[in-house]
C-alpha cells in the first residue's frame, strides 16, 4: 500500500500569503490523476481523492476514470439503486461509516460520492448510482451517507452538481430547465444534503445548465451553493469537466481534476499578471484547497488496518436485504419452505450482476452468488440449477437447448426461482439505455417456465427499472436491483424469510417507456436537452395525468401487514408540520414499514403536482406491536420557488397531509392550516391588471376607476356577448397599455403616479 500523505508539521507556514503566485495556482489543480499537488517548500502534502460511491475504488496501478484498470480489494456495498430502496437514512449513515473506514485505511482523503442526481428517465445509463426520482429521498439519504463517511475523518464529494440526468453527450449537452423545476426538483436534494451534512466537497458536473457549463457558472457555484445554502467546503470538478480554467475559477470552481500537467496553472498565473483575474479570487480557491488538506490531515493515521472484511461483508448483506423490493406475492408463495424442491434458473443466479460499469466499479473482497446461498437454505440435494440463457457474447451455448433444459427442470420441482435481468453492457457510465425491456430470450424463457410451473418466482437484476409485461401472470416478483457483493446471500435471506422484505420503490415502474415524463425530450438534440415535463418528474407526472403504472413510487410489500391509525397534523413553534399517527404490525412476523407523508394544497395559486413527498420514516415493529410515530414536514420543504420574487415562498392555506404506504396507497389524512409568507412585488407598466387589482394600494383605485369608466361607456353593454365578465377579460391586460382603451381616464402620467404610489414604502 502506497502512502500518499504526510503530516503537516506545526511549524509549517499555512498562511496563503506566504505562497508564491505559481504555488497558489498549482494548488488548484491535480498533481496526478487522483492526487492534488504538494508544495514541498512549505510542507503542504498531496492528498488523494478517489472514486466511490458504494465502495472504495483506489487503483493500484495505471489510472483511469472508467473502471478499466484494477483497483485494491474493497467492500462493494449495494449501489444507490439498492441502498435507496431502504428509505433508511440511519442505514445509509452506517454504510457511509464503513466507506469512511476503508478510505481512511487506504489513506484516501476524499471519496467521490454520493451521487444524488434525480432519476428523470429510466433510460439514464447511470441511474444505478442515483437514489431516487424524488429530491427529498435523495437529499435525506445523501446526507446520511455524507455524515457517515465524514465521521471517519474522510471527506465526501456530493455529485454531480447539477442537472446531470443523462449520459448521452454528457460532456457538452445543455440541460435546459425552467427555474421552478431546477430549484424544486433538481437542486433541492443537493440543498438538503449540503445544509444538513456539509460535505467537504461538492463535485460540479460536465454538462451545461441553460447554456452555461456547470464549472463556469457563478450563479450555481457561488450564489446558490455558497451565498444561499451556506456551503463551506471546496468545489471540485468532475474529471475533465473544466472547459475554461480562468472563468471556472472566477465562478467558484476551486480544484480542477485531474492534472493538466501545469498548462492551466500557467493560464491562471498569466490572467493574474495581465489583470483579467484578481489575485484575491485565486487566494480564496487556494485557501479552500489548504483547508481540505488540513481537514484530511487532522485525522490521518487514526484509523489503521487491517480491514475487518467479514464485518463489512455482513453490513453489505444487511443493506442488500433491506434494498430488495417485494413487488408481488400472490397466495403467499414467499417465503419459500426449505423443504420444497427448488429449480434455480438463470445465469444471474450463478454469476451475479451486482454493480454497474464505469468509474464506480469496485473490486470486491468476496462475492456471494444466489445459487450457493439458496442451497444453504434448501440443501444441496434439494436445489437444482439450469442456466436458461446466456448473458455474455462469448457464451456459445445453444439457446434452445438451454431453454429446454430449464423448462424440463422447472416442471419437475415444487417451485421455480427464475433470475432475469439486464446484461452488463446495457447499463454503464458514458451512455444511456435505448429501451426498458428485458432481453427477448429471457421473456420467452419466462413464458415457458411459467407454463411448466405456475409456482414461479421472478428475481430481477437491474440498475434501472425495466418493463414488466408479465406482472399480472407471475405470482411473486422480487426487484433485487444491483446489490453489491453480498446480494446473493441477501436474496436468499429474503426468499426464505430470514429477512422480511421492507424496501420500497424510490422510482416509479411504468408500463411503457412511452408513458414516462421525459419520453419526447430525453437525450435532446443539437446539444440541448429540454426538460419539458417541468415539475412533473416521476410520480408527480403519473399522478397528475392519472396514468396507470406497473408499480407506483413508494410501493413495496412485506411478509407481514401494517395498519395505520388516524393521522393528526399540527404546526409547531418552528413552523414545521408534525404528523402523528400509530402504526401497528398486524401480522405474525417482525417487520419494518416505510411510512410516507405527502402534502398538497388544493386552492394553490401556482401549478403544483397532485401530491408531493415531504417526509418519511422506516419503522421497525415486532409482530403485533403498535408504535406512535411523529414525522416532521419542514416548513422550507413546503415552499415553492417564486420566479418573480426570486425566492422561496410558503403559500398559506389549508394543506392536506396524507400518510401513505405508496404514492397511490393513501392510508390516512389530516388537514392543517399553514400561515403563508408575505410577497409584495413592485408594480411596473408590464404588470397585468389582475396583478394591479390584487395590490392593496393600487387595486381599489384602478378597480373603482375602471368600473366608473365602463358604466359611462355608451353602448358598451350592448356590444358585449351575454355572460362575458369584462373585468375578468381584462385581467391579463398590462396596466401600461390601459390608455389604449380608457383614453384620458388613464393617461401615461396618471399611470406613473399610480405606480409610484403603489411602490412607495408603506408606513
Amino acid at each position: 500500500m502506497t502512502d500518499t500523505t504526510q503530516t503537516l508539521p506545526p511549524s509549517t507556514a499555512e498562511n496563503i500569503a506566504e505562497l508564491t503566485l505559481e504555488e497558489k495556482a498549482s494548488l488548484t489543480s491535480g498533481g496526478s490523476f487522483w492526487t492534488t499537488k504538494a508544495v514541498e517548500r512549505v510542507g503542504i502534502p498531496a492528498i488523494m481523492l478517489t472514486d466511490g460511491p458504494h465502495g472504495l475504488r483506489k487503483q493500484a496501478g495505471s489510472a483511469d476514470h472508467l473502471g478499466l484498470a484494477e483497483s485494491v480489494p474493497a467492500t462493494c456495498f449495494p449501489p444507490a439503486v439498492g441502498l435507496g430502496a431502504s428509505w433508511d437514512a440511519e442505514l445509509a449513515e452506517r454504510v457511509g461509516e464503513a466507506l469512511g473506514v476503508e478510505s481512511a485505511i487506504e489513506n484516501v482523503a476524499v471519496l467521490l460520492g454520493p451521487g444524488i442526481n434525480i432519476k428523470r428517465s429510466p433510460l439514464c445509463g447511470r441511474n444505478f448510482e442515483y437514489l431516487s426520482e424524488d429530491p427529498i429521498v435523495s437529499g435525506v439519504l445523501g446526507a446520511g451517507l455524507v455524515r457517515g463517511i465524514q465521521s471517519k475523518g474522510v471527506g465526501a464529494s456530493l455529485k454531480h452538481f447539477a442537472a446531470n440526468n443523462q449520459e448521452n453527450d454528457r460532456m457538452r449537452a445543455s440541460s435546459d430547465v425552467d427555474e421552478r423545476p431546477l430549484r424544486e426538483i433538481y437542486l433541492r436534494g443537493f440543498q438538503r444534503a449540503v445544509q444538513d451534512a456539509q460535505p467537504w466537497t461538492v463535485m460540479c458536473s460536465y454538462n451545461r445548465i441553460n447554456g452555461v457549463y456547470a464549472s463556469e457558472d457563478p450563479w450555481l457555484l457561488t450564489r446558490v451553493l455558497r451565498d444561499e445554502w451556506g456551503f463551506e467546503g471546496l468545489v471540485v470538478s468532475d474529471w475533465g469537466a473544466v472547459n475554461e480554467r480562468v472563468p471556472s475559477l472566477a465562478a467558484g470552481m476551486d480544484l480542477e481534476m485531474p492534472t493538466s500537467n501545469g498548462h492551466t496553472d500557467a493560464q491562471l498565473v498569466a490572467a493574474v499578471r495581465d489583470g483579467s483575474l484578481d489575485e484575491s479570487v485565486l487566494d480564496v480557491a487556494a485557501g479552500r484547497v489548504l483547508d481540505l488538506v488540513r481537514k484530511s490531515q487532522a485525522g490521518a493515521g487514526s484509523i489503521t488496518g487491517p480491514l475487518d472484511a467479514d464485518a463489512h461483508h455482513a453490513l453489505a448483506r444487511e443493506a442488500a436485504g433491506r434494498g430488495i423490493v417485494l413487488l408481488k406475492n400472490d397466495g403467499d408463495l414467499l417465503p419459500l419452505s426449505p423443504a420444497a424442491s427448488v429449480a434455480v434458473i438463470g445465469a444471474f443466479a450463478e454469476k451475479p450482476r451486482y454493480q454497474g460499469a464505469g468509474s464506480s466499479k469496485i473490486n470486491p473482497t468476496r462475492l456471494d452468488n444466489a445459487l450457493d446461498e439458496i442451497s444453504g437454505y434448501a440443501g444441496h440435494d434439494n436445489t437444482f440449477f439450469a442456466q436458461g440463457y446466456t448473458v455474455s457474447p462469448r457464451d456459445t451455448a445453444d439457446a434452445n437447448e438451454l431453454r429446454a433444459a430449464a423448462v424440463e427442470l422447472a416442471g419437475s420441482k415444487d417451485v421455480a426461482v427464475l433470475f432475469l435481468g439486464l446484461p452488463e453492457a446495457a447499463e454503464s457510465e458514458g451512455y444511456d439505455r435505448e429501451h426498458i425491456d428485458l432481453p427477448a430470450d429471457q421473456l420467452a424463457l419466462l413464458d415457458a417456465v411459467l407454463a411448466a410451473n405456475p409456482n414461479t418466482v421472478v428475481v430481477l437484476s437491474n440498475g434501472g427499472v425495466v418493463a414488466l409485461p408479465f406482472a399480472d401472470r407471475v405470482p411473486a416478483i422480487l426487484e433485487a436491483w444491483l446489490l453489491g457483493q453480498a446480494g446473493g446471500g441477501a436474496t436468499a435471506d429474503v426468499l426464505y424469510g430470514a429477512v422480511n422484505p421492507s424496501a420500497k420503490l424510490t422510482e416509479t415502474i411504468p408500463l411503457r417507456l412511452q408513458d414516462t415524463p421525459s419520453f419526447l425530450d430525453f437525450g435532446g438534440m443539437d446539444g440541448h436537452v429540454r426538460y419539458g415535463e417541468g415539475l412533473f418528474v416521476g410520480y408527480r407526472w403519473y399522478d397528475a395525468r392519472d396514468i396507470e403504472v406497473a408499480y407506483p413510487f413508494g410501493h413495496g410489500l412485506s411478509y407481514t401487514t401494517f395498519a395505520y391509525g388516524d393521522a393528526a397534523a399540527s404546526v409547531d413553534a418552528n413552523g414545521d408540520i408534525d404528523v402523528c399517527l400509530t402504526v401497528t404490525n398486524t401480522g405474525t412476523r417482525d417487520g419494518r414499514e416505510v411510512v410516507q407523508v405527502y402534502t398538497s394544497l388544493a386552492d394553490s395559486t401556482v401549478r403544483r403536482p397532485v401530491r408531493e413527498l415531504k417526509a418519511f420514516a422506516s419503522v421497525a415493529l415486532a409482530a403485533g406491536q403498535s408504535r406512535e410515530i411523529v414525522l416532521t414536514v419542514r416548513r422550507e420543504d413546503l415552499a415553492y420557488w417564486h420566479v418573480a420574487a426570486q425566492r422561496w415562498v410558503v403559500e398559506g392555506g389549508s394543506y392536506l397531509v396524507e400518510v401513505a404506504a405508496s404514492s397511490r396507497d393513501l392510508r390516512s389524512s389530516a388537514s392543517v392550516t399553514v400561515e403563508g409568507d408575505a410577497v409584495s412585488l413592485p408594480l411596473t407598466r408590464e404588470s397585468s391588471l389582475g396583478e394591479v387589482f390584487a395590490h392593496p394600494v393600487a387595486g381599489p383605485i384602478v378597480q373603482a376607476a375602471l368600473t366608473q369608466m365602463m358604466s359611462t361607456m355608451d353602448g358598451a353593454a350592448s356590444i358585449m356577448p351575454e355572460g362575458v365578465d369584462m373585468m375578468r377579460m381584462m385581467n391579463s391586460f398590462p396596466i401600461g397599455r390601459i390608455g389604449m382603451m380608457a383614453g384620458e381616464d388613464f393617461s401615461p402620467e396618471m399611470i406613473d403616479q399610480l405606480l409610484a404610489m403603489a411602490n412607495a414604502p408603506q408606513s
